[in-house]
């Protein structure tokens, strides 16, 4: 799936304000700011999917006349992991607001040696055969958990195509996602993709955890 990566920072463009602004420890502390930058970040990303959409001419009554302009053919099936993933996933339904939702909880269960795995615990999705599919998270680490939810929701049928939207990812991630997924049918959109991934799989630089600076500090199990 190598060929089949967009990563959309670095490019001198105000999306590159919005990563330092959800990167700043000193940003970071405004929570309402921080959601609404990821918002911001997924209304570009809807704006960079829709350029490899299907479009149609259609003609448009004006008070004036009639104009032909090209219009979105396609009503994409908005996906999100609960529950860093709501604000990113708002900002591509601002966009796509006539797409369908689907939504998956997804967690790590932590063992007393320190390690864990990802379980699925719930999933809401429409049918997706034929659909033009978008899978949102902020953070892509190890990959693993995108993978378990792409999975989870091909139970609901296969889609003509599928994008995987991720505001910061590892590099082991990208290419985790890059091993396991077909270029012909998924295109992977990146923010920015940081080196490191720690022992206990966070990104570093990273950002910290997005649930935590969007909604609040949980409570461990």
């Amino acid at each position: 799936m190598k060929n089949n990566l967009n990563v959309l920072g670095n490019q001198n463009s105000l999306f590159d304000e919005f990563i330092a602004e959800i990167r700043s420890a000193e940003v970071q502390i405004d929570s309402m700011r921080f959601r609404r930058n990821l918002e911001r970040i997924g209304e570009i990303f809807a704006y960079e999917i829709s350029k490899t959409m299907n479009f149609k001419p259609q003609e448009v009554s004006t008070p004036l006349g009639i104009a032909e302009i090209p219009r979105l053919m396609e009503k994409p099936v908005l996906a999100t992991i609960l529950r860093a993933g709501l604000p990113l996933h708002q900002g591509l339904l601002n966009y796509f607001d006539h797409g369908e939702n689907a939504f998956i909880s997804a967690f790590r269960k932590y063992y007393k040696d320190g390690t864990f795995e990802i379980q699925v615990d719930y999933m809401s999705a429409p049918e997706l055969d034929d659909k033009t599919l978008i899978l949102a998270d902020p953070m892509l680490a190890t990959g693993k958990s995108m993978l378990l939810a792409y999975e989870e929701l091909m139970t609901k049928g296969e889609p003509m195509h599928t994008h995987i939207v991720s505001i910061i990812a590892s590099r082991q991630g990208v290419e985790y996602l890059q091993h396991h997924l077909k270029p012909s049918k998924c295109t992977l959109w990146i923010g920015a993709i940081d080196e490191e991934l720690t022992a206990h799989s966070y990104i570093v630089p990273g950002l910290g955890d997005a649930g935590d600076l969007a909604y609040g500090i949980k409570t461990s199990d």
